[in-house]
Parts: structure tokens; sequence; C-alpha cells
């Protein structure tokens, strides 16, 4: 090598070089493959395959054209990547269990939620979906950068001017170097509000935000469990939620019950996870599965879990929520690209972003069409001129050599701009009509009124807001849908109980099992005698059982014929409408399969102080401190031993110095102190409150307070009150006296309430019949008499239970003996 020639082997410290070129390639990643825009929500190849679709002309209201022409454009001008990595993104793009909004409306084969992969691209076909053309609006108005493509031969664009929130609308996922981002879909018209509340107050906490969304929401639907995660990621951009899949207990005729899965938690493979339940009843880990299919068709899905005849649904639910992804948690980071660095974001600045990436948008926009306008208007002033001096343009023309001396000529006699003479020399003679003229003037007087506007709006950032708002309401109004994914509590998770509201509500509980809350001013008070209202849907012969009052942030206590106690708070029960029959209470608590719920009971907190009474059908009495119940496990609790052939049909809450009334099926009643109860333990089985004669059994029990009345109901609809004056104290354990005439008119008694004269009284009958009326309405009599009508009945009706609901009107402190 001679001396004046450079060395082709250049000395590099390795370490130096191996740290730079990393970089170099993680910043790479990260702005040009892996994570999505804040504004526009998109990665360099979804924007590339939705800008190169517009640009073909592949839109939402043409036909459509091969995919293999699409991933052909887009890596031929726009990504230098491989082709399979386009068209897999373009598939998602079109698979609705994927995107929440598809951007891509796909023809053909594009797999399916088992994990089937699209057909070839030469077979599918394809084109933009009506939304996605929200995203490339205005595109050639001057609304964005754009800049060279890979090797400067064509031109891209730098972001879209996405007319809607895709970042959060669809989400993203990504994994770059040393980060990842795993934003989850959302809500179209909730996301919006949250945007246009943001507009009109920048202040906005995101506590408020939460409630315009208050959530993720996935194409596949399925239950998030808390809301906990979900504060937790919108206040730090990072969180956790767990999903369930939507689940129900079905039972056939035969007992035989089964648990039909319609819904699954996001990104969850159905075919993997049916095969994951056949391996574990394989192997043993999950006993009781007889059968397991997939009925699943274009209607929706069914997956079908039948269970055999000795083991508990719930249970075994629990277990494959526990080993399988019918449960399944989801990692939110809101990670995204922030003027091209990587931001952790919280919910305000993901919306915040995205409103000033709108205003850029409206505001180049606006830019534009002033631009544009102010343009056309210098064009028609100069035309105006020309047509004020018609006769001596046309001979300054006629009198020149070339058209650039007329030109010239034009613009030094009359003052005109280059472009203006050109215009004149350009204008076609049918210009020169008077109708022609008239238009000229017209569209003049048109553009100054359009430009003052536009000016207007450039000098007012209210006005754009105000633009925005319109637009982002238009395509609310157009494009919005329905929430799929249910926020609930879940009852074995922590819960910040201080984002739960405090309402007053009912709970009711039918025969078979379906348990519902309901918001209490949901019944409007009827006068006695009426038809009632359609009080929920019952199927075959199930009826309402239980029904009561409480908050939603009151224990509620289920006791079962067995003596068992289970305990949930007002807000894990789910709340449905007024004729839906509600979940089967075997999906909240872990009952046996041959137990069911006989009494349920309301209350606020275990005071030591506070006593319960249990009454069972055969008239034995038990009466526990109410704080033996504080730790009530999952499995539930023994409250009382029950004898052979006995159940429990009644809990009541005490201060300890009650006076108790009781009554039977045939009329008789007993009244007694509740210290006539020694206290025992909670495995203890009681002793007797009444004497029943053959065939007779206890309805129902009373706590007896001032100013309260003895009220009765018959299964035949007739019912009264007597005076408490009326019935004397008696010791525990004696005969009782009539507290009712029975007769073949009004039937045998089935329920005895103590009431107060600020009370309603609910009457459901099996049928499912409703009807709520004032306890002052109904008439005072003595003992000895059948009572009045209280309600009227189809032949073969029946009254099923009866329950005293507070007024209104009353406080919080409502009483403990709700019955």
């Amino acid at each position: 090598m001679s001396d004046n020639q450079q060395p082709r082997v250049k000395p590099v410290n390795i370490s130096q070089e191996m740290r730079t070129s990393f970089l170099d390639y993680a910043m790479s990643v990260i702005v040009s493959r892996a994570l999505p825009d804040v504004r526009d929500g998109l990665k360099p190849v979804h924007r590339r395959i939705l800008y190169a679709m517009n640009e073909l002309g592949m839109t939402a209201d043409k036909a459509y054209k091969k995919s293999a022409r699409i991933v052909g454009e887009v890596i031929g001008k726009y990504h230098p990547h491989g082709d399979a990595a386009v068209y897999e993104t373009m598939v998602r793009m079109a698979q609705d269990f994927n995107y929440r909004y598809e951007l891509i409306d796909g023809h053909g084969n594009f797999g399916s939620i088992d994990g089937d992969s699209a057909a070839a691209m030469r077979y599918t076909e394809a084109r933009m979906s009506k939304i996605s053309m929200e995203m490339v609006r205005d595109i050639k108005k001057n609304t964005i950068d754009f800049r060279d493509n890979y090797d400067g031969s064509e031109q891209e664009p730098v972001v879209l001017p996405a007319r809607f929130p895709n970042l959060l609308v669809n989400g993203a996922s990504g994994i770059a170097v040393g980060m990842a981002t795993n934003i989850p879909p959302h809500q179209l018209g909730e996301v919006i509000d949250g945007i246009l509340a943001l507009s009109k107050n920048p202040d906005i906490s995101i506590n408020e935000l939460m409630e315009y969304i208050p959530g993720p929401d996935f194409p596949t639907a399925g239950i998030i469990l808390g809301r906990e995660g979900i504060r937790r990621a919108y206040h730090t951009g990072r969180g956790s939620i767990t999903i369930r899949a939507r689940v129900e207990i079905e039972q056939a005729a035969n007992g035989k019950e089964s648990i039909i899965v319609t819904e699954l938690p996001y990104q969850v493979n159905k075919a993997k996870l049916i095969e994951k339940i056949a391996e574990l009843v394989r192997e043993k880990r999950i006993e009781g599965i007889t059968d397991l299919r997939d009925e699943s068709d274009r209607n929706g899905m069914r997956i079908v879990i039948e269970i055999r005849r000795d083991v508990n649904a719930n249970v075994l639910l629990n277990n494959l929520y526990k080993h399988t992804a019918l449960q399944t948690s989801f990692g939110i980071n809101l990670l995204a690209l922030v003027n091209d660095r990587p931001k952790v974001l919280n919910l305000k600045e993901c919306l915040a972003y995205y409103l000033d990436h709108q205003k850029e948008i409206i505001t180049r926009r606006t830019q534009y069409e002033l631009d544009k306008a102010e343009a056309r208007a210098h064009i028609l002033e100069g035309l105006r001129i020309a047509l004020d001096h018609i006769d001596e343009i046309i001979n300054l023309i006629r009198g020149s050599e070339t058209t650039d001396i007329a030109r010239e000529g034009l613009m030094t006699r009359f003052q005109l701009t280059y472009e203006q003479a050109q215009a004149i020399l350009d204008m076609r003679l049918q210009r020169l009509t008077g109708l022609e003229r008239e238009k000229i003037e017209s569209e003049y007087q048109e553009l100054v009124q359009l430009i003052g506007k536009l000016k207007a709006i450039l000098a007012d950032e209210e006005k754009v807001l105000e633009i925005i708002r319109e637009e982002l309401t238009e395509i609310k109004d157009k494009y919005n849908d329905t929430r799929r994914t249910e926020i609930t509590v879940g009852s074995d998770m922590f819960e910040d109980e201080d984002l739960i509201p405090r309402e007053q509500i009912v709970v009711t509980l039918t025969h078979h099992g379906y348990i519902k809350r309901m918001p209490i001013d949901l019944y409007k008070s009827q006068n006695r005698g009426g038809r009632g209202i359609q009080g929920m849907g019952t199927h075959e012969d199930d009826f309402v059982e239980h029904l009561f009052p409480t908050n939603t942030h009151h224990y509620v206590l289920f006791f079962t014929n067995k003596g068992k106690v289970y305990r949930l708070k007002g807000y894990e029960i789910p709340e449905y409408g007024r004729t839906a029959k509600g979940i089967p209470i075997i999906n909240l608590i872990q009952i046996e399969k041959d137990e069911h719920i006989t009494a349920v009971f309301p209350i606020e907190a275990f005071d030591p102080s506070c006593y319960l009474v249990f009454l069972t059908k055969k008239g034995i009495i038990k009466r526990s401190k109410l704080s033996e119940f504080s730790n009530i496990r999952k499995g539930g609790l023994i409250a009382l031993s029950i004898r052979e052939e006995d159940e429990l049909i009644a809990v009541r809450l005490t201060n300890g110095n009650e006076q108790i009334i009781i009554g039977t099926r045939n009329g008789l009643a007993i009244r007694f102190k509740e210290t006539d109860v020694r206290p025992m333990g909670r495995t203890a089985t009681g002793v007797k409150a009444i004497t029943l004669s053959p065939h007779d059994v206890v309805v129902g029990m009373g706590i007896i307070e001032e100013d309260t009345d003895i009220l009765i109901v018959t299964n035949k609809g007739y019912g009264k009150r007597t005076p408490i004056e009326d019935y004397r104290l008696q010791t525990r354990g004696g005969k009782g006296i009539k507290t009712c005439n029975i007769t073949e008119k009004n039937g045998e008694m089935v329920a005895l309430r103590t009431v107060k004269e600020d009370e309603d009284l609910m009457i459901i009958t099996q049928s499912g019949i409703i009807i709520r009326t004032a306890v002052s309405g109904i008439s005072r009599l003595g003992r000895n008499t059948m009572g009045v009508k209280l309600i009227r009945m189809a032949d073969g009706d029946e009254v099923a239970t009866v329950a005293r609901i507070q007024n209104e009107e009353e406080t919080e402190g409502e009483s403990n003996h709700q019955e």
C-alpha cells in the first residue's frame, strides 16, 4: 500500500460500536415498527396499508380487490419488509374478534377465533371499511406532513388525520426493544364523550373522565372483574385487569347441569381452550365433566360442558377459571410515541394528545381552505375587472402579437397579477353572457363570506374546538354501538368500595335460585286490590321466594335449608331489569348440590350487641350472637344444626330484649319474650318455640316494636292487620291463640309479619305478579276474622311470598327487621 492511499480497514472500539449500533437498531424498532403513534393509534405498517389502499381507490364504496395487489403496493412503495408480515397485519385489521372496529373490510376466509389462519392472499379480497375512511378523511387538504419513502421515490404520510381516537378505540399491542405496549380497545361513543368533556373542561380529573370511559370494551365481550385495575391503569398508565368468560349454568329437566360458555376473554383461542379442558379431564386434574362440545355457529359462540349429577357446578367452574383461559389477566400498558419518543401515558394524556392533534388538523385544513378560497377570489377579482372593460381588453389582446405581450399589456394597463392576467387569457367567450357574469359575481360574494368565516375560525381556538366537537359527535352518531364487555365486581377479588356508589336496592331470589338486584324506585305504589305489575320473567313453575330492600354496601346473608350461612355484599349481586330472571345463585356462592336458600337477610355490620334469631318449619327456635358470623368463609358456615325433616324458614336480627311473634299455617300465633330463648353457639340445634298440631307448620316470625300491627296474608290473596294488643304475652313452647279465621274462601295462611303504618307491602304470586301497596290501606280487623282481598289473582295462581318495604321518604337508618 502506497503512502498516499487511505487504509481500507478502519480500527473501531468493538464495545462502543456495539453500543451505538444496538441503540440505533432499538430506536428504529421503537419508532418505525413496534409502537403506535399517540395521534392516530397506528404503527407504520398499519398506516401504510390504509394509505396505500386509499391511494389505490380501494374505498368502502368500491368493489373488493385482491389482497395480493394491496400487499404488493405496500411493500413496493412504502414498507420494505416481508409480504407475509404485511398480509398478517392486514388480516388482523379485518378480524372482528381482534379489532373492536375493523379498519379493513375483508371478503373471503380471514381466519377464526379458533386460531385458523386466513386463506392465502391470492384468494382473499379486501377494501377499506367505512370507519377507516374517517382515518384518511381530508388527507389531501394539507392536514398532515408527508416524508420520503425508503428509497425517496414516493411520499408517505407521517401520521393520518384520524378523525376518531383510534389509539383507545382499537387499542394496540407491540413488543419493541426494552419496552412493550398493550393498549386495550374501548367503546367508540364512550371515548368520544370523554374527549368532548375534556374539550369543555381542560382541568377535568381522571376520575371524572372515568364517568364517561368506565373501562375497556373488548370485541369478544366477556366480563371484567373489578374496577381497581382499570383505575390504576388510567391514573398511571400501567395496570392489570382480570377478564372472565361469560358463563351460565343450565339445568336440564332431568336435573343434570351444564356450564354454557357464550363469550370468551380477549385474544383467547377457542379451540385451544377446549383442548386444554379436555387435557385437564384426561389427567384427572378436573373431575366431574361428562361431555365437552363446541356448538358455536354463525349465530354466536356456545361451548357446552356437561357435569355429573353429584358435582357442584360452581366449584367446578371455579377450577376451570383457575386452570384454563376462561379467566385471564390483561396487563394494560399505555405506551405510545409522542413526538417520536416513547412515553407511558395516563388516560387524560391519551385524550389530550389526540385533541391537540385534531386542533392541528382543523387549523391546517382551515388554512388550506382559506388559501384556496383567497386564490380563487383573487382570480375572480381579475375576471370582474375584465368583464367591466371587456371591449378594451379584447382590442388589447387582438392587437398583441404573442400571448406574452398580451399578458404584459393586461398587467400594465389594469394593474393585474400574472395569475389574473393568465385567467383572463384563458377565459372562454361564453363567460361574456349575462348569466355567466352573474355567476362570477355571486361566486365572488360567497367567497368573501367564506374567507371571513375561515379567518374567524383561525383567530379563535374555541371555534376550532367547536368544529372538533361537531365532527366527533357526527362520527359517534354514525358508528356508535352498544358496550359489549360488562364491568362487574368479583366476589373473590379485592375492590375499592369507594368507587361503588351507595344506592338503595331491591334484591329478589326465586324458588329455583335466580338472584338479581334492582333500584328500589322501580316499583310504584299501587292501590289495594290492583292487578299488579309484571315483576320478573319466570320459567315453568319458578317464582320469587325472597324479596327485600338493602344497600349496595351492606352485607347479605344467605341461610340454607341445611342451616348453613353464606355472605355477599349488595354490589356483588348483579343488577338486572324488572323482567329479567337474574343469575343463578350458585354462580355467586358455593352452595351444595342438595341444599337451597330458605332465608335471606341484609345487615349493615356485625354488631356484637345484636343477636340472630332462627326459626324452623317445625317450630324450633335458636338465638346466637351476630358477631359469631363475622368470618363467613367462601364455602359457607354452619349457622345451626337442623333436625331430620326440618328446615330453616326465618331469620331476624334483634337487640337481645325483643318480643317475638310466630304464626302457623292453620292460623295460630304465639307471642313471647326473646329472653325465653337462651343464647346458643353457632352449631346448636335450638329449643321449641311453639307446640304444633299434626300437619301444621310455621309460616312466619315477626319482632314486636312500638306502633306495630300483626299482618297476615293467605294463599288466596286475603289479608288484614290486627293490633298487637290483641295478642297476649305467653310462654315459649305453648300452642298459641287464633290469629286468623281460616276458611275455604281465604285459604291457608302463608305469611305473618309485623308492620307499621308508614311501610309498604310487596305481595308476590307464584306466576311472578308483584303488587306494592301501602300498609295503611290494609284494613285493621280482629283476630277471629278472615281478612279482606288484597290482590286479585288469575285462576290457579297463589300468593308465594310477602315482604314489607320501607317508604322512599325514610332515611338510610332503616329497620333491621326488613323482610
